[in-house]
């Protein structure tokens, strides 16, 4: 009997070398691909624009998440082009609520450098991609595989999955990533002579619906898997336990305060810097958020209004959790006389229009507490 350690060297030598593989999961895919809003049917040509908004969306979002916001821009801006002739302010309007707003700044920036630089048109290559704002190595390479048939492997969470299990990837991630891509890439299917695809993009398009679909996070249908027979992790019965990953880090606690100021249906709200988190996003006042901050010096930031009844402080607080650190915001409320004016830089704003404002989710829910 081989002992343990030679019997996993020879199943993943076993696996880096099936040559039979890719041809499995493309002919899984045929039968079982995901119909998606921003996907190109069987035999047809991908748009380049909506895989680069969709791939822009996708990112740190679910696909359910994505969907209504997808139709809802290429409805408002068929191409590339007409969201680059679009304003900001537009845009960060209609991606209000999908979270992580830097997204839609840096999709705006690349919409205007393709519309002014390549003349409404994408690059067709990685290097010209990554050179455009917002677009890293798996954007450029996703957008590459599936809008220009190049012959790369764009590697996302859920292949990221498929493959450590396949392989069974001690290494933990992050630094188990070069690994799996150089794995990853040997799941391409080959290239064929003469003017046939390569199907590098519809090899990247079966592994994430595989990862989506059958090698999910908790209990993969493993039975269903058309590539079950050279699995390292099912072999060994390991698979939920891949891909290893390094006790996340969470960020320090911070605190602060909202002031919800109304004046008849109106509220007081203003725009976010530029820069920074949430940047150029709508909100109502509020402190800064630092750890450890006493809801006595939150308060102190109050923004100075005459003629304003008193300051009541809501019940309970609302909590929101960004990438890198939890929040809780003490929200408090006031009324303002009929013709207050708004301090500078401020602005009053309709209560029935609110949904027309680029609020993040944390403000929506600020302000819910605070008028509920």
């Amino acid at each position: 009997m081989p002992s343990t350690t030679a019997l996993k060297k020879e199943q993943r030598s076993a696996a880096r070398t099936s040559p039979a593989r890719p041809a499995l999961l493309l002919q899984w895919y045929d039968r079982h691909r995901r119909r998606l809003p921003w996907r190109a049917a069987s035999g047809e040509t991908s748009d380049p624009y909506r895989v680069w908004l969709s791939e822009i969306m996708l990112q740190q979002t679910t696909v359910k998440a994505v969907g209504p916001y997808f139709e809802k821009f290429v409805a408002r801006w068929p191409d590339v082009s007409a969201l680059g002739r679009a304003s900001l302010d537009d845009v960060l309007r209609m991606w209000a609520g999908l979270g992580y707003y830097s997204r839609a700044r840096n999709l705006y920036a690349c919409a205007v450098a393709v519309t002014r630089d390549h003349g409404g048109a994408f690059p067709d290559n990685e290097e010209g991609l990554r050179a455009l704002p917002g677009i890293g190595p798996y954007t450029a390479a996703a957008i590459a595989a599936i809008a220009f048939d190049r012959r790369t492997m764009p590697v996302d969470g859920n292949i990221e999955r498929v493959v450590s299990r396949l392989f069974a990837v001690e290494e933990e991630l992050p630094q188990a990533k070069p690994l799996i891509q150089q794995l990853a890439a040997t799941l391409l299917a080959d290239t064929r002579a003469g003017d046939e695809k390569s199907r590098a993009g519809d090899s990247a398009q079966a592994l994430m619906d595989l990862g989506s679909s059958i090698c999910t996070p908790k209990k993969p249908a493993c039975s269903l898997c058309p590539l079950n027979e050279d699995c390292v992790a099912r072999a060994q019965g390991t698979q939920e336990t891949f891909p290893r990953k390094a006790p996340k880090k969470s960020g320090t606690l911070r605190r602060g305060a909202a002031f919800v100021v109304t004046r008849g249906d109106e509220l007081l709200v203003r725009t976010r810097p530029e820069k920074g988190l949430l940047g150029g996003m709508t909100e109502v006042p509020g402190s800064d958020w630092l750890a450890g901050q006493e809801d006595k010096t939150a308060k102190q930031q109050v923004p100075e209004l005459k003629g304003l009844s008193r300051w009541q402080r809501k019940v309970g607080v609302v909590t929101h959790v960004f990438t890198h650190f939890p929040l809780e915001v003490v929200v408090y409320t006031a009324k303002a006389e009929a013709r207050t004016r708004a301090p500078e830089g401020m602005r009053w704003v309709p209560i029935a229009t609110l949904a027309d404002e680029a609020l993040p989710n944390v403000m929506r829910k600020v302000i819910a507490h605070g008028l509920g």
